[in-house]
């Protein structure tokens, strides 16, 4: 009887499977502060995301966009936006922060994944995918809604660039309804492309804060579209609803010494642990923020991010 043998070849499993999990160590710094004095003696933390290459691999080497949701996690809404840029052909990494960490939601307190646990996230997520071998390490961007927009934005403050990494270099930040209420002493941001779309009712994460911060930045490479008719989570596929545990900031304004300490309006004192964040916070914020989608801005807002992403993750 004539033996057929079979022989496989062994092809590192990363390069064929179009979805992975991906696991890597970060930490769980409360505040800036803390990464930029005192990084290297806070808590290890392990970390995990979703890593989805495009449709089709247009290179050997993909453009990837780090995604972080809001403060009530990951939504059918911000997965609309990563299927829109796999589709294009650059991969993505939807970080989870929440639940690597045991929790579902942050509304209403913002203490249990703050954004500076956040924002080291996503700097060892880029540390760590910069050696996949279907990613281009020169073409990583950045986006994230409401508190991931936070993030978003400030993971592009030099002082925490320097402190966690000065090598990490996100070559664009997408930040949708950002909140924009802590304005630093230190206005040394990255010189990547900066966008920030927000809606002009939004009470949550005001617009206004963001239109003064940008003034005071005062950069060509950072620019804001603030959408008239819409509210915090514009891009929702529901409607505009209160939700009765979040904070409404509009008339929340705080500042942050070049060491990331956030300072209270009236004490003065650094918001260093969640029990004094809480005392600054009431001192300004009500509770009952609106928050849902215009379906119209939806699409000009999804249409302006792939324009964005293919301009400056593609090209």
């Amino acid at each position: 009887m004539m033996k057929i043998y079979i022989t496989f070849i062994l092809i590192p499993f990363l390069t064929l499977s179009q979805i992975d999990t991906i696991y890597f160590t970060s930490a769980n710094p409360f505040s800036l502060k803390d990464i930029i004095t005192d990084l290297e003696s806070q808590e290890k933390q392990e970390v995990y995301g979703i890593l989805r290459l495009p449709n089709e691999l247009l290179n050997e080497k993909s453009p990837l966009i780090i995604a972080l949701a809001g403060s009530e996690g990951w939504a059918e809404h911000h997965y609309e936006y990563l299927k829109m840029y796999r589709e294009i052909g650059i991969a993505t990494f939807e970080i989870c922060s929440f639940k690597s960490r045991g929790i579902l939601s942050t509304v209403g307190t913002q203490i249990d994944v703050t954004t500076a646990m956040m924002i080291l996230d996503s700097y060892r997520a880029f540390e760590t995918l910069s050696h996949h071998p279907n990613i281009n390490s020169k073409k990583i961007g950045i986006t994230g809604w409401s508190l991931g927009g936070g993030v978003t934005f400030f993971s592009a403050w030099n002082p925490l660039k320097n402190a966690i990494n000065s090598n990490v270099n996100f070559a664009a930040h997408l930040a949708l309804y950002p909140p924009c209420i802590v304005t630093p002493e230190n206005l040394n941001f990255s010189n990547s492309p900066m966008h920030i779309l927000i809606g002009k009712l939004d009470n949550w994460t005001p617009a206004q804060a963001c239109v003064d911060l940008l003034k005071l930045i005062n950069k060509e490479n950072i620019n804001l579209t603030v959408y008239p008719e819409a509210h915090h989570s514009f891009d929702r596929n529901t409607e505009p609803i209160v939700k009765e545990n979040g904070y409404i900031l509009k008339d929340c304004r705080f500042k942050m010494k070049e060491n990331g300490a956030v300072v209270m309006n009236f004490l003065k004192i650094p918001m260093s642990s969640p029990f004094l964040q809480k005392i600054g916070l009431a001192g300004c914020a009500k509770r009952g923020p609106i928050y849902g989608g215009n379906p119209r801005i939806k699409i000009e807002a999804m249409y302006f991010a792939k324009e964005f992403m293919k301009q400056h993750l593609l090209n």
